[in-house]
């Protein structure tokens, strides 16, 4: 078996909306004529702004000075 080394690739995630002819238009940092990948999923709504409001709700419960003092004088 012939030993194959892999190329490491970052993933590049980019929000867009579909256009009224049912296409997407995206600036690529990607030479013309590279063979490129595409990944497509639709966004749940909804789901995300549940999570981001849940984020955003429980970032009190660092705000205390019982945990600061604990961890300041760490």
């Amino acid at each position: 078996m012939k030993d194959t080394l892999l190329k490491s690739t970052p993933a590049l995630k980019y929000d867009a909306e579909v256009l009224d002819d049912g296409r997407i238009e995206l600036q690529i940092p990607f030479a013309p004529g590279s063979r490129i990948t595409v990944f497509v999923i639709e966004e749940a709504r909804e789901i995300l702004d549940d999570l981001l409001s849940a984020a955003e709700s429980s970032l009190d419960f660092w705000d205390n000075s019982y945990d600061d003092e604990d961890w300041n004088n760490a």
